[in-house]
């Protein structure tokens, strides 16, 4: 296999070994209500946060299995798509974004995003089940495989699809905007600090990090109704993408009754702990994504971004 899918495994592998204690914490925040809906209906109710998850270090480690199992191949099939997508599209719109700016990966902004986002839509068949595994676990104190035996056993594998529509938009504007705020951070960091070895690893670290931070905040609100649909009680239940699918409620209806029953806060809960989480956890999966790029090529293969960073 390529140098770019076992690098991209590697940094999968170590992010969500870092970054799984955050993640616990976002995830509760977000599947949190702060008001009880009176409905008798378990489709409506929305999850509470379960302070006990949260007392103990083992309690951290919640759903951390699904994901170090599948985030390893899932971002290496993620950082493959994207290189092979981008070199593609500059094929047909090399203009480089910026005056002076030689052609190549990273030096066209406009494909770098669109390849951001194809690249999203190529993990979806890996990313949708590891969410929801992972989401139930974190909110219910249970072991990866025992949810995902429930789940198989309540809908099939149907069920680890749940809230498919919105996990793939949330993934494919996601990847776009992290591929995109990775190379525009790099240009500007190479034009100010320049390019040596030294260097590599201070961008990696700080323009990962970035990129990170930039990605929560353009879909966080979207991540939130994935969760709160990912942790509705829906045996027998399917949900569509934007409308309802069956007796299940979709991501647009989902979205409405969280703004009629708590307003918008909602959708922003988390996000501060999110982005602490993103800045640490991505930083540290960009700098181990280039380090093994170098060592398995032999040279310093970055993602897309030019030596020579921006000109003009």
């Amino acid at each position: 296999m390529s140098a770019d899918f076992w690098a991209g495994y590697l940094s999968g592998a170590a992010s969500i070994i870092i970054g799984n204690p955050l993640d616990v914490l976002k995830v509760q925040l977000q599947a949190s209500s702060s008001s009880s809906s009176s409905s008798s209906s378990p489709s409506t109710t929305t999850t509470t946060t379960n302070p006990r998850i949260l007392t103990t270090p083992r309690n951290l480690l919640l759903g951390t299995a699904a994901p170090i199992l599948t985030y390893g191949a899932l971002n290496a099939l993620l950082f493959v798509s994207y290189n092979r997508s981008e070199s593609y599209l500059n094929s047909f719109f090399p203009s480089p974004s910026h005056p002076g700016q030689q052609v190549g990966k990273g030096s066209n902004l406009t494909t770098t995003f669109l390849a951001g986002c194809i690249s999203g839509l190529a993990t979806f068949l890996v990313s949708c089940p590891t969410e929801i595994i992972k989401v139930r676990s974190q909110t219910s104190s249970t072991s990866s495989w025992n949810v995902t035996t429930q789940i198989l056993r309540q809908n099939g594998v149907k069920g680890l699809y749940q809230a498919g529509g919105v996990t793939v938009l949330r993934d494919s504007i996601g990847y776009g905007f992290y591929f995109w705020g990775y190379e525009l951070s790099s240009g500007w960091y190479n034009s100010f600090f320049g390019t040596t070895p030294e260097e590599t690893t201070g961008r990696a670290l700080l323009c990962g990090g970035v990129a990170g931070v930039l990605t929560w905040a353009s879909i966080f609100p979207l991540d939130v109704v994935k969760t709160r649909m990912q942790t509705r009680d829906t045996a027998g239940e399917q949900q569509g993408l934007l409308g309802s699918g069956g007796k299940g409620k979709g991501a647009w209806q989902t979205g409405r009754e969280i703004y009629a029953r708590e307003g918008i806060k909602p959708f922003f809960r988390g996000l501060g702990v999110c982005s602490l989480r993103a800045f640490v956890v991505n930083a540290v999966q960009f700098a181990v994504y280039e380090g093994a790029m170098a060592r398995l090529t032999g040279r310093d293969e970055k993602v897309g971004v030019l030596q020579e960073g921006f000109a003009g």
